[in-house]
């Protein structure tokens, strides 16, 4: 067995799985092998929550004070930092996506621990309560939930890891993480990273594997405390559904269809109308729209319609597509034949509806699971292609003429994760931005986020919050500690 199938960490050890089973790893740019990993299932699943469970319950982890467990997660940062090229390019091939996307993801994987690192910094000692009295003494103290399972997407499986990995750690918390197991291999280097940072051995577990088998046995798992998962909404309602059964802490981030509102009057000078579209494609695009916040949904004022979705095909068209680390590409690959062969399938459907083809629509010739970004205009609410989630570089154009109609256009969806707002009237941006129930609102902007800014939705979106002080309590158990300093009979009863 070759370390590279050894991608199993349990207890300290990196193993093969116990069945044998391995998958391999395609590469999405021509459809070849470039990896094998360990396939672990539910054996593997319970020795990995074993381990994790002794970490906590017996283990130094929960009980390493504030200021070490920062440095710790101030040392992951700087290997982050010292290996960016290396997994960067790692997550390019993986995923599918551009060179310098991957290099951004570890960029931003490293922010996240230093933030997380800096609120432990800023800790307290516990929340002092008044209780009316000199004698008593009334603290409320925040402590980790215990074992967290993490389980994670395939979109951007690095970045999605440190979000739920960084704030498990600067609680307290020891976990078993289940990347995905189309994407799986940065994040076997990031528990590596924690090992060489000098994490007790236990406190971090890796199962690569099947959702089916691994997840949901995480999931269900009796020794798990918190579900962390980030992924589609047909599976998260399966794991908030097994984690109700334990009555578990579950933290759930469900994707979008993301509306992106562009006023007239954003487009009223030629920068204006160039940022726009050029920000509209970047909104949508992206990562050929492999992302839950893709601005998919472009509501545009009716008056500008035929020359903004002109301009923003032309440019679509010419999108250059090919592997990430070649010079001069700027767009990946959809991660594997499955996702291709959805897209196609929306597409396809959405013309028979009505859509009007303004770019793109198709695979182009040759190997891998390329496809191009494609615009569909005159497009309506009632289309499959507006209401559903498409994860690929497919993006819609509604229109209309009043701000009632553009804020009621962009709430129209189960989900509520993110929208954006374009207009040049500051006082009309910030009013339709209060209005929308999206998790993260940009006005003049699309997909900039901010570790120390909370991140989540509405709606069918999901449920809790990752990144902010909010994503550290979504680890921690708050506890109130009473200290009576001067304590005397109560004499309720006679005796």
């Amino acid at each position: 067995m070759s370390a590279a199938q050894q991608t199993i960490h349990v207890g300290g050890e990196w193993r093969a799985a116990v069945s044998g089973a391995t998958r391999e790893i395609i590469d999405p740019v021509d459809a070849t092998v470039f990896a094998v990993v360990s396939e672990g299932d539910v054996a593997d699943t319970d020795d990995a929550v074993a381990a994790a469970r002794a970490a906590f319950d017996d283990g130094s982890w929960p009980r390493t004070p504030a200021a070490d467990r920062a440095a710790l997660l101030r040392r992951v940062a700087g290997l982050l930092e010292r290996d960016r090229e290396r997994i960067g390019a790692l997550e390019s091939r993986d995923a599918g996506k551009t060179l310098e996307e991957g290099r951004v993801d570890v960029d931003c994987v490293r922010d996240a621990f230093l933030y997380f690192a800096d609120l432990l910094a800023a800790e307290s000692g516990g929340r002092v309560v008044d209780a009316g009295s000199d004698d008593i003494h009334s603290v409320v103290v925040h402590e980790p939930v215990g074992v967290c399972a993490l389980i994670t997407p395939w979109n951007y499986p690095l970045l999605q890891a440190s979000w739920k990995i960084a704030p498990a750690l600067a609680a307290g918390n020891t976990f078993v993480v289940k990347p995905s197991e189309i994407t799986p291999l940065t994040t076997v280097v990031l528990v590596e990273l924690l090992m060489e940072a000098g994490l007790p051995l236990g406190a971090a577990n890796i199962v690569t594997g099947p959702g089916a088998t691994v997840g949901a046995r995480l999931a269900e798992h009796p020794d798990v405390d918190l579900v962390s998962f980030t992924g589609g909404l047909v599976s998260g309602v399966k794991v908030a559904k097994a984690a109700a059964e334990g009555v578990k802490k579950v933290a759930l981030e469900l994707g979008g269809k993301n509306p992106n509102v562009v006023f007239a009057d954003a487009c009223a000078t030629d920068e204006g109308f160039d940022t726009a579209v050029d920000q509209a494609l970047n909104a949508a695009f992206i990562h050929s729209g492999q992302v839950c916040s893709a601005g998919s949904r472009l509501i545009v004022e009716e008056s500008v319609r035929e020359r903004f979705v002109t301009e923003l095909a032309r440019r679509a068209e010419r999108i250059r597509l090919g592997r990430g680390t070649d010079e001069g590409v700027e767009c990946g690959p959809l991660v594997s034949a499955a996702q291709l062969a959805k897209t196609e399938d929306f597409v396809a459907f959405a013309l028979k509806e009505g859509a009007v083809l303004r770019a793109g629509g198709e695979k182009p010739e040759g190997p891998g699971f390329f496809y191009r970004p494609t615009v569909l205009d005159h497009c309506h609410r009632d289309m499959r292609v507006i209401r559903e989630e498409v994860f690929g570089p497919v993006l819609t154009v509604e229109t209309f003429t009043t701000e009632d109609e553009a804020v009621a256009l962009a709430n129209d969806t189960e989900y509520g994760l993110a929208g954006g707002v374009w207009s040049a009237d500051t006082a009309r941006a910030r009013r339709v931005a209060a209005r929308l129930r999206h998790g993260t609102v940009w006005i003049n902007d699309f997909h900039p986020y901010l570790p120390q800014a909370e991140w989540g939705g509405f709606g069918k979106s999901g449920t809790g919050r990752e990144l902010g002080p909010t994503g550290l309590a979504e680890y921690c158990e708050s506890k109130h500690v009473y200290e009576n300093l001067a304590p005397r009979p109560v004499r309720w009863f006679a005796g």
